[in-house]
């Protein structure tokens, strides 16, 4: 095994999947941006209904406010983390580089064995997979996933799992999960609210609208939650055990060193703070060197 250096080989003007000049990462892929999209219209769809329908008409100010504040935070974490998820490089491997001149600046020995991917010409680190739809290899892949047109690899996985748990589950899931566990009380809450007040100003709508509204946001919030739940699951295992999705569909033999776990995690949150739990944070945990990266 021989490590050689990222910068050696980096190109300097990489723009594919990029946008904004090549600031962003921006992968072009219809589904994706659909189902995006329809992610945001479920999160402003819920915020309708728990700031019109059931906070801003409710006769306890106290409860009003303390459920705004925790509801409109949590909002607004899990929509940076599904943009952040959304708009960063998973870990992609630069295109290209498998060739005899770049080979040889990047020190390999003669006869050494190294991994070429044949579909975007580039030496494949370990644990590296190629995604059809990103049409990049990426480190670390462990999933591409739709709702947030993109791979979750090593440069985004955190932000992935802070979005699930918002509404349900990973940061993004974090916060997910968050979000639809809160609607789902605050729903319940309002209709045996409305019950015992035989629907008299218990909300600024009719009594069969409100039951429409209420019922929906129960059904996309008990969605949400279980499948934001049951990926923040699959998510933590993998963290836990140093082994991606892939790895463990295709039961992968590993041929890297494993981490610890307390060492597995802090390589996706970085060190042990409160800003594991910020998307506007990245990993504060460093490599000895960024050629780690590309172990062969």
């Amino acid at each position: 095994m021989m490590e050689y250096e990222y910068g050696a080989f980096r190109k300097e003007s990489d723009f594919h999947n990029r946008c904004c000049g090549g600031m962003l990462w921006c992968i072009r892929d219809i589904c994706g941006i659909i189902c995006a999209i329809l992610t945001w219209l479920l999160i402003l769809y819920a915020e309708f209904v728990v700031m019109s329908v059931i906070l801003i008409p409710s006769p306890y100010p106290f409860y009003s406010i303390v459920n705004i504040i925790i509801f409109q935070l949590c909002a607004f974490l899990a929509i940076t983390s599904h943009l952040k998820t959304m708009f960063t490089d998973p870990g992609a491997v630069p295109k290209g580089n498998a060739t005899k001149e770049m080979i040889k600046q990047m020190g390999f020995r003669e006869g050494q064995v190294i991994f070429k991917c044949p579909k975007c010409c580039s030496i494949k680190p370990d644990r590296a997979h190629h995604c059809s739809v990103c049409q990049r290899c990426i480190r670390k892949m462990d999933h591409h996933c739709p709702w947030v047109n993109n791979c979750v690899g090593e440069n985004n996985q955190k932000y992935f799992v802070l979005f699930t748990a918002s509404k349900a589950l990973s940061l993004f899931q974090f916060y997910i999960a968050t979000i639809s566990l809160h609607s789902l009380f605050l729903a319940i809450n309002q209709f045996l609210m409305c019950i015992r007040h035989e629907w008299k100003e218990c909300t600024a709508y009719s009594p069969p609208a409100t039951v429409v509204l209420l019922l929906f946001l129960m059904f996309e919030a008990l969605l949400f939650a279980i499948f934001t739940v049951v990926m923040l699951g699959t998510q933590v295992q993998a963290i836990w055990n140093d082994e991606t999705g892939i790895e463990q569909l295709k039961k992968e033999e590993a041929r890297w060193v494993k981490k610890s776990r307390w060492k597995s995690i802090q390589a996706v949150f970085g060190r042990f703070s409160l800003l594991w739990f910020s998307p506007f944070a990245r990993p504060t945990t460093k490599f000895k060197s960024e050629s780690d990266l590309y172990s062969v």
